[in-house]
């Protein structure tokens, strides 16, 4: 199996690899709350825009465009935060996160069938749900909301699946790092919100 992944890895496009390269900068970045991550994020956006697309992941596609105008609003939001706030870290009520998931199953569904109906995609649900995930959990980064990093763990498991389906191992294997990095970026961020708040 591991050879098969070896196998696999040596014939990503450079393309994909520098996507996946910026794409790991840009969390690392992230989750140590410095600001260089936005563009970082912006130039792997982009490039997903068009892998994505060409894969057929169409919500995936539309998500990474969404990533790129993120990327403008997140470094003008943290660079407000760290101004006027000293680098605040928020924290949401569950009920606020319960109407969030609440929503996001909701518009899932209509987007999946959607595509089902409309498209050739290869995972209408998965791709919308994570989609329509990452969406929210991006907008709560740049508000610096602590609880993102608990979205993102659930979302990149589905996307090593997701994009592992269509072949795309580079970026299969990228979204198990962020897994990783989203549970370091929690505790790393918990600590800033503890420290800020005290």
């Amino acid at each position: 199996m591991i050879g098969q992944l070896l196998e696999e890895l040596r014939h990503t496009s450079w393309l994909e690899a520098v996507a996946a390269l910026s794409g790991i900068s840009y969390v690392w970045l992230i989750m140590r709350r410095q600001r260089l991550g936005w563009p970082v994020g912006a130039l792997s956006s982009i490039i997903y825009v068009y892998l994505s697309a060409a894969n057929r992941l169409p919500m995936q596609s539309v998500l990474q465009a969404y990533y790129v105008l993120m990327s403008a609003y997140g470094w003008f939001s943290w660079t407000r935060n760290a101004r006027e706030e000293s680098g605040r870290v928020y924290r949401w009520s569950w009920r606020r996160h319960l109407l969030a998931v609440a929503v996001i199953v909701l518009i899932s569904i209509a987007s999946a069938r959607w595509l089902a109906q409309e498209t050739h995609a290869a995972w209408p649900m998965l791709d919308s749900l994570t989609t329509w995930s990452s969406f929210f959990a991006t907008w709560l980064i740049a508000r610096s909301v602590l609880d993102n990093w608990l979205y993102w763990i659930c979302t990149d498991a589905v996307m090593v699946f997701l994009f592992g389906s269509r072949g795309l191992v580079a970026t299969s294997l990228l979204f198990s790092i962020y897994g990783i990095v989203a549970v370091f970026g929690y505790f790393s961020w918990l600590r800033t919100y503890r420290a800020v708040s005290a």
